[in-house]
């Protein structure tokens, strides 16, 4: 089996296990799957006669019920770097209609990327001028929250929408139908903008991106606001992982919310010069770790053709007992797996 199929397959199971469920047990799932292994993998047809079957774009997603031995639809979904947060939607849709599990799972490799000339990635900066590009495989597991053995967070609402024609160009991000995504998700879950104090956002790390999503949470967000609002995004840290960024922003929001700690942006020096917000002191980008209690964290992203998702992520806190150390001296098992 191709390396990056197996790799898949495993973060699945563990994904699965880590919810408390036996995959043996699932039933009753729809699995979504969106890569680009074409790109670059289309040569395994003709060595080893498995690039059709492990590599192609819709075997990809067949390969999943395959293995897990299920018999819901499953279909793959691609909008670019909105590609996850479009699957995580459909996902969420499909659980209202009282479908009771589904899994699931992106995962993103390709070659062709916009990528900066100096190898960082300058979110939010005046000095933006690209991003760089970077690999991963993510998983989640969505249930319904009254039958969910294991919370993270829960989805409050999630939305998405699609730019109209734009005279600037098919790429240019619109700053009036991510604004309207925002009113109207807001407006359907009845949740304040003036109670999100911190989000999460796509930030390509290019000027107009960067540029059009900051007056966008300005021009939402920061009206009638009290507090500082905190921004920030994980491309900083990790580079820009394309169609898997938007559920990787998903699990840096979930690793936020249990530790309680913001983690700094890397490489933001100053921002825009004529960014409203900022010369107000009305949006703070994160550059050091800052501790936040935080209950509703709102994510954005959008694909680089205009398909723009959004989501209102709900922390889910727990009672930590002792730190979670134990409370005794009784020797304990630490299991190791090293692989060859």
């Amino acid at each position: 089996m191709d390396r990056m199929s197996r790799m898949m397959l495993e973060h699945i199971y563990e994904a699965v296990v880590d919810s408390g469920i036996n995959p043996e047990c699932i039933r009753g799932i729809i699995c979504i799957y969106r890569n680009k292994f074409l790109q670059f993998r289309s040569h395994l047809v003709l060595t080893n006669g498995f690039g059709i079957t492990c590599c192609s774009r819709d075997m990809m997603a067949q390969n999943i019920l395959f293995w897990l031995g299920v018999t819901k639809p499953s279909y793959v979904i691609d909008t670019g770097c909105s590609s996850s947060f479009y699957a995580v939607v459909h996902a969420y849709q499909a659980i209202r209609r009282a479908i009771m599990r589904l899994l699931l799972d992106q995962i993103f490799a390709s070659t062709h990327t916009v990528l900066n000339q100096d190898g960082r990635c300058k979110i939010f900066d005046e000095n933006a001028n690209g991003y760089i590009h970077s690999e991963g495989i993510s998983v989640a597991f969505l249930q319904k929250a009254k039958t969910a053995k294991r919370i993270y967070a829960t989805i409050i609402h999630m939305k998405t929408n699609c730019d109209d024609y734009k005279e600037e160009g098919i790429t240019f991000p619109s700053n009036k139908m991510q604004s309207t995504l925002f009113k109207e998700s807001y407006d359907e879950c009845n949740v304040s903008t003036t109670c999100i104090p911190y989000i999460e956002g796509h930030g390509t790390g290019t000027r107009v991106d960067d540029h059009e999503e900051l007056n966008v949470i300005d021009h939402i967000f920061t009206n009638c606001k009290a507090n500082l609002l905190k921004i920030g995004s994980i491309i900083l840290n990790i580079g820009h992982t394309e169609g898997t960024s938007g559920i990787y922003s998903i699990d840096n929001t979930i690793i936020l919310m249990e530790l309680g700690l913001i983690p700094p942006n890397i490489n933001f020096n100053r921002p825009p010069k004529n960014l409203k917000a900022h010369l107000e002191g009305q949006i703070e980008v994160v550059i050091q770790q800052t501790s936040l209690i935080i209950d509703c964290i709102d994510i954005n992203s959008s694909g680089f053709g205009g398909a723009n998702a959004h989501v209102l992520l709900k922390s889910n806190p727990k009672i930590k007992l002792n730190n979670r150390l134990p409370d005794d001296d009784l020797p304990k098992f630490v299991a190791i797996l090293r692989r060859v």
